[in-house]
């Protein structure tokens, strides 16, 4: 999930940082818009002193924001009563309705208004700058394994089931499922209280159940800027912190979900799934809904208040979707301003780098002050084939099990076996919709369906041809690929019933021109018998490779850019690797992101959205072995004990497109996988750390043995 952010700043130094928010138009329902402000003065982390009657509230690197002192609170109220005056000044009271006041980390606020009244905010004295609100727009079991966690890095701290103690992870993002067992208390030790954070757990509006249970410490959402624009539709939307999507729930659960919950599908086991940190506490802050995503303002909002309560580190499966094409500097964004604000005050980030591999300078994850997480694909791969008649075996995609006794079954397309009755305004070549096809000629057949573009939409699934196939009674199906479509991703899909996907369309082709060569026809060209025979593999069993991690195909590369005319920015970009292809996690039953996994309890889904909890999670671990250590320490820790080899001690490769669009392995570079692949046996003990520090108003690095 990612967000489309504008930014222009007039004061490029860190300690005086002062962003304006920019955004593009967004669709408005009702009469106004949505505007983002910002006025002249430094937010709470900044502010070193200068206002009469106001202390200096900017706390050094090393020590930690006291949220709650007299200073901070005085101050914090004096930007707003600023906000609310110049808003009084200006304009009749129910003439425009303040959403937000932006105090701690930027200092502005968000005002639903009119364009005659924004035009003469724009020119008051002492605003910087104001614009319009945009919408948000989504992207998006072993690892632990994978990854050592289990027997070199959870024993180190007391075991598994204290992993992570005490330490507060929180994520912007869709919400959260929180009767999920991988969010559960019902089998651990209880949570005590934890008196140093400060959120708030919301109650559900319909049962009056609070979302929290100790191990959810804090559970809010924010959809003000929302309902503002007229988006938000209650008759669908959660006006609360469950998750109606699956994203926020699966992010949730790959770093901090519950140790050795079976992964349970249509009666198979895939494994047994764990969080990162296991024992640490979640903190939900909800900004994205179904229909449409979200907005900036309620972004900024939920990462204003996360630092607030107190969380320690920040999970964001979010970002700009293309540099800006008004900002001079990628990363001076209202979006990255806001997480500076949030370092300084003592919180590790961790951002997916984006989805738009395998091409370069397609990373949309700009700051320097922040993890950018690439995605790796691991050791376990799923594999499955369609063996015909004629002896080829075709390789292709599906956790399913396999033809009945491995006998083979005769193969019948859809298009032969269609209903007079058909409705043409669907596609029935697709499968989605048994009342199209002949119950009678498909029954005891292995069903042969296209591939449309229906599947790239998300109006068809492979869950769905595998419902039809078992609704008419058919011994299995096969989806075959002729043509791929931009933005095709072929994931496996676990089914309950003997199926394959074939992403290959020169191996559809061999399978569709044995099927064309072994069926006759009468003279009108209708199917009169059906000779061509199949049988489906069992699928379900993983295949564990040691050519691992490989830098995921979709995961974007490097180097950063300065601007929308991409030219570089001197930073290396991403900064690390995490496992992020096809990650088992949480899911929630009412999920509407993944089409295969409507209704079910977990999902197995890819993405650099799954491979920033990664490090979230693997960062709380370092942070409760090191309580102390600011959010630059740890960063430096990830990265100078990341490995440039893979799991047989050859150099990192990285999925490619060869020049027939087909996947092929070439050598990794810094761009594709930043500093290397997480190693958290190492992390822990990393020997020297480069932590960064202030000297008076000067930035600056300092290597510290440890």
């Amino acid at each position: 999930m990612f967000l489309d952010l504008n930014v222009s700043c007039l004061d490029m130094k860190l300690k005086e940082l002062v962003c304006v928010l920019f955004a593009l138009p967004i669709l408005v329902l009702g009469h106004g818009d949505i505007y983002l402000v910002t006025i002249e003065g430094d937010p709470v982390v900044s502010y070193s002193g200068g206002v009469e009657g106001f202390a200096a509230t900017a706390a050094d690197l090393a020590e930690e924001l006291d949220i709650t002192s007299e200073s901070v609170t005085s101050y914090s109220l004096h930007l707003e009563k600023r906000h609310d005056e110049l808003l009084d000044k200006l304009f009749e009271v129910g003439t425009y309705k303040k959403l937000y006041s932006y105090r701690h980390l930027i200092n502005g606020f968000a005002v639903h208004m009119s364009a005659e009244q924004a035009e003469a905010l724009s020119r008051a004295p002492g605003v910087k700058y104001v614009e319009k609100d945009m919408k948000v727009k989504k992207l998006t079991t072993h690892t632990p394994k994978f990854l050592g966690l289990p027997t070199e890095v959870w024993p180190t701290g007391g075991g598994f089931d204290r992993a992570g103690e005490d330490i507060v992870i929180g994520f912007v993002d869709s919400g959260i499922y929180p009767k999920h067992p991988s969010f559960s208390t019902h089998h651990t030790e209880p949570y005590g209280p934890l008196p140093r954070y400060r959120g708030k757990c919301e109650l559900d509006v319909n049962t009056s159940r609070n979302f929290c249970n100790g191990k959810i410490i804090g559970a809010q959402h924010f959809a003000k800027a929302a309902i503002a624009a007229g988006a938000f539709n209650p008759a669908v939307e959660f006006a609360s912190p469950l998750d109606g999507d699956g994203h926020g729930t699966h992010t949730a659960a790959i770093a901090a979900g519950n140790n050795g919950i079976p992964v349970k599908l249509h009666g198979h086991e895939f494994g047994k799934a764990s969080g990162m940190a296991p024992r640490a506490r979640i903190a939900v802050y909800k900004v994205l809904y179904r229909l449409f995503g979200g907005f900036v303002s309620d972004v900024v909002a939920a990462i204003e208040q996360a630092v607030r309560d107190g969380v320690d580190i920040l999970n964001l499966s979010v970002g700009p979707n293309s540099p800006s094409t008004n900002t001079k500097t990628t990363f001076l964004n209202p979006f990255d301003a806001a997480l500076l604000s949030a370092v300084k005050a003592g919180v590790f980030v961790a951002q997916a780098a984006g989805n738009g591999g395998p091409f370069p300078k397609t990373l949309v994850s700009f700051s320097p002050w922040i993890a950018s997480v690439a995605a790796a694909v691991d050791d376990r791969r799923y594999r499955n084939h369609i063996t015909l008649g004629n002896g080829k075996i075709l390789p292709g995609l599906g956790l399913s099990p396999s033809t009945p006794s491995n006998r083979s079954f005769n193969l019948v397309a859809a298009s032969d076996v269609l209903l007079d009755s058909s409705v043409m305004k669907y596609n029935p070549l697709d499968c989605q919709r048994p009342e199209l096809l002949n119950k009678k000629m498909v029954e005891g057949k292995i069903l042969l369906c296209g591939y449309s573009f229906n599947f790239v939409s998300g109006t068809a699934s492979i869950k769905k041809a595998s419902e039809t196939a078992r609704s008419l009674g058919a011994a299995g199906f096969v989806v075959a690929v002729e043509n791929t479509y931009p933005g095709t991703k072929f994931d496996p899909a676990p089914l309950n019933t003997p199926g394959i996907l074939i992403t290959d369309a020169s191996k559809s082709k061999e399978l569709i021109d044995y099927y064309s060569s072994a069926t006759k026809r009468d003279w009108a060209g209708r199917a009169t018998s059906f000779k061509a025979v199949a049988s489906i593999a069992d699928g379900l069993a993983p295949i564990l490779h040691k050519s691992a991690p490989q830098v995921a195909l979709f995961s974007s590369r490097g180097p950063d850019v300065k601007d929308f005319s991409f030219q570089d920015a001197d930073i290396l970009k991403p900064d690390i690797l995490a496992p992020g292809s096809l990650i088992w996690a949480a899911w929630t039953p009412n999920g509407t992101d993944e089409a295969n996994y409507l209704g079910e309890g977990f999902a197995m889904v890819s993405g650099t959205s799954m491979a920033a909890p990664h490090i979230a999670g693997i960062a709380a671990l370092i942070k409760q072995k090191h309580p102390r250590w600011s959010p630059s320490a740890i960063k430096s820790a990830l990265m100078t004990t990341s490995t440039t080899l893979d799991k047989a001690g050859r150099p990192l490769q990285a999925q490619q497109y060869s020049g027939s669009e087909t996947l092929t392995l070439v050598p990794a570079t810094p761009f594709d996988y930043g500093s290397g692949a997480v190693d958290p046996k190492a992390a822990l003990d990393p020997g020297l750390i480069f932590d960064a520090c202030k000297l008076k108003t000067s930035p600056y690095l300092y290597m510290k043995n440890i």
